[in-house]
């Protein structure tokens, strides 16, 4: 179990690279409010997803997963809403900054529930995939 949650884990900072450089061709021609979205929606869904998947290999180290999803949260939101100003910066900043907080408690509350992690990691995946969609069609 603990090398698929790894698993996820890296197809996570995969998934989110590709998106970036995918994004980063197109940041000139995405709007400010996509922008707002894209910021908040990935350095959100990293931080959850990460202190979900935390939460469930390590059960008894909350502060230890609870910094590591915070600074992944800040850290996504921070990269991709550079993409596009500092506005948005700011956004993807504290977005990631609370959901990464929130994440190990929600981890927690699912008891290691293998069920709740594969319909979050599907929901983010999805939100990956209709962020490039909407990032391809304004153009």
């Amino acid at each position: 179990m603990s090398l698929w949650l790894n698993s996820l884990l890296y197809t996570n900072l995969v998934l989110a690279i590709i998106v970036f450089f995918y994004l980063h061709r197109r940041r000139k021609l995405i709007g400010f409010h996509l922008g707002m979205n894209i910021a908040m929606v990935v350095g959100g869904g990293l931080a959850i997803l990460t202190g979900v998947i935390l939460i469930t290999l390590y059960p008894l180290h909350f502060m230890e997963v609870t910094v590591l999803s915070v600074l992944t949260g800040i850290l996504a939101g921070s990269i991709f809403g550079a993409l596009f100003d500092y506005q948005t910066l700011l956004t993807g900043y504290i977005n990631g900054l609370m959901m990464g907080i929130m994440a190990p408690m929600v981890g927690a509350a699912a008891s290691e529930s293998m069920v709740f992690i594969i319909v979050l990691q599907l929901f983010i995946f999805i939100i990956f995939i209709i962020l490039m969609v909407f990032a391809k069609s304004t153009t």
